[in-house]
């Protein structure tokens, strides 16, 4: 009967956790603000100016071009790519991380 209990203890555990959305490590809400100050010309509303729609930060885009993750997009904003400058010395690691989270969290909402 003990075994019987901790096994469901256990399986109810592992389902209730296997579920949730992990946490985002950086601050939205601070990164709204390092995305204003250095992203949105070229990012407006999750656009992309320079490039056109393929590489815009809405959802679909951010995956088709495998940038769709936390750690994907922070390594984007360090080290830049193709027309996108790197951010790495003008920005330091905790606001690359706040504006890495907030683009996610606005390409889960739709911007």
């Amino acid at each position: 009967m003990k075994r019987l209990l901790s096994l469901i203890l256990l399986l109810f555990a592992f389902f209730c956790f296997s579920f949730v959305s992990p946490a985002l490590a950086g601050d939205a809400a601070a990164g709204k603000t390092v995305f204003t100050a250095n992203c949105a010309s070229c990012h407006a509303g999750g656009g992309n100016l320079v490039a056109g729609p393929s590489k815009a930060l809405n959802k679909d885009a951010l995956a088709k071009n495998g940038v769709d993750t936390l750690e994907k997009i922070v390594y984007q904003v360090t080290n830049g790519k193709a027309a996108m400058p790197a951010f790495k010395g003008r920005l330091n690691a905790e606001q690359i991380e706040n504006v890495a989270t907030y683009v996610l969290s606005q390409a889960e909402a739709g911007w």
